[in-house]
């Protein structure tokens, strides 16, 4: 699995991660960033960036979310809003609601909840 993690952080970012929540890891309230952080830990709030998201298998995730682009292989529960794109990757949880030009839903995700994908 975390193979496919790196070969998808390198999708959404030539850049190095910039910040780790990590397994164990708990964080409530707005987090606001630049280049790409990845979440395996519970986060509970607000995400703004106009960079890169990864949110790791084992992640907890209850926010609304505003980036570029979002790696979902977690459980996510909000809203999620990407400029440019959005993927999930098994054993991704996502319960929600999607905007974004791009998504993709790989086989195995659990997706409950609506997309919208606006005309650029």
């Amino acid at each position: 699995m975390s193979e496919v993690l790196e070969l998808l952080s390198h999708q959404v970012s030539s850049e190095h991660v910039t910040a780790l929540l990590d397994q164990g890891a708990r964080f409530e309230g707005r987090l606001t960033f630049e280049g790409t952080v990845r979440i395996g830990g519970e986060f509970k709030g607000e995400i703004f960036t106009k960079d890169a998201l990864v949110i790791n298998e084992g992640a907890i995730v209850q926010a609304d979310i505003e980036a570029d682009t979002i790696v979902i292989c977690g459980r996510v529960e909000g809203n999620v809003f990407a400029r440019r794109r959005v993927i999930m990757h098994p054993p991704a949880v996502f319960r929600g609601t999607v905007t974004s030009p791009s998504l993709r839903i790989d086989e195995g995700v659990v997706f409950e909840g609506a997309s919208y994908m606006p005309k650029t």
